[in-house]
């Protein structure tokens, strides 16, 4: 098949096979981008590709991304070109899904992105002034509840966080209610609070209720990321640096059971112990 037609795609995406592998032009890759997805999913293209809906690939969405961030957070910039890459690849495959459908295409969701840049920052676009940074993200706020009706009628933390991880949904709902100045004043209140949640987190392990313990479980984490944010630390990343740092001490001290001819599964708890704490 060296050719196909659309049958409600932009004319763009309508290439030979030959021009889609010759198309180098800078300026033009987008198009070619959706020109190949276009190809992988009309008939004669690739099964797997044909295969797939918008929810099947929900779980190469979220790889993807976690992807680009761990690139960022190495400062790997080189690698950062290609995930971001996988990224798009992900945002045109589900625009052409929705095209297919006759619901939107790559064209309008670019289009409502670019309405909305333009909405929410009147002080760019319109003339408006708006001081500071805190200033642009209380009219982003406005603009954007005004913008789905929410002015009025919905409660003020209506689906903040919704759909997130929950460590990011956390921060997110704390940056959102310090806006309105629902926050401590600094650091120390913070503190004392964790130390509060703590105190009851081990009064319910002594009555040995596992409800409440979970619920206290549950504000000893919440408090934790609202420190973390008030010490402008990005709790996300600290966690995934404890992560690393975690894993590096515990493979080092496993390859000093290894020196020690000791197996890491018939160790007690002593020996490895005696192990980390040569290698940390």
């Amino acid at each position: 098949m060296d050719s196909f037609s659309s049958h409600s795609v932009e004319t763009e995406v309508m290439m030979t096979d030959a021009e889609i592998i010759g198309l180098t032009e800078k300026g033009r890759q987008l198009e070619r981008l959706r020109a190949i997805v276009h190809r992988l999913r009309a008939p004669g293209g690739c099964p797997w590709d044909i295969e797939q809906t918008h929810a099947s690939l929900v779980s190469n969405l979220i790889e993807e991304t976690y992807e680009v961030v761990d690139a960022i957070r190495k400062e790997d910039f080189p690698n950062l070109q290609e995930e971001l890459g996988d990224l798009l690849l992900q945002v045109v495959f589900h625009s052409e899904l929705a095209t297919e459908e006759g619901r939107h295409d790559l064209d309008d969701v670019a289009e409502g992105i670019s309405e909305k840049l333009i909405r929410r920052h009147p002080h760019v676009f319109a003339g408006e002034s708006v001081g500071d940074t805190s200033g642009v993200l209380t009219r982003w706020e406005e603009i954007k509840r005004e913008e789905k009706g929410e002015a009025l009628d919905l409660p003020y933390l209506h689906k903040v966080g919704e759909g997130l991880p929950a460590l990011l949904g956390a921060q997110k709902i704390q940056k959102k209610v310090a806006k309105v100045g629902f926050d401590w004043d600094d650091h120390v209140g913070v503190i004392d609070k964790i130390k509060e949640e703590l105190a009851e987190v081990e009064v319910e392990i002594e009555k040995d209720d596992q409800g409440a313990l979970e619920e206290e479980l549950g504000d000893l984490l919440f408090a934790t990321v609202n420190l973390a944010r008030k010490l402008k630390k990005d709790p996300e990343l600290l966690l995934h640096e404890a992560n690393e740092k975690f894993k590096a001490r515990f493979t080092k001290m496993e390859k000093e059971l290894e020196a020690q001819e000791t197996d890491l599964k018939a160790a007690d708890l002593d020996v490895m112990e005696a192990a980390w704490q040569a290698v940390k």
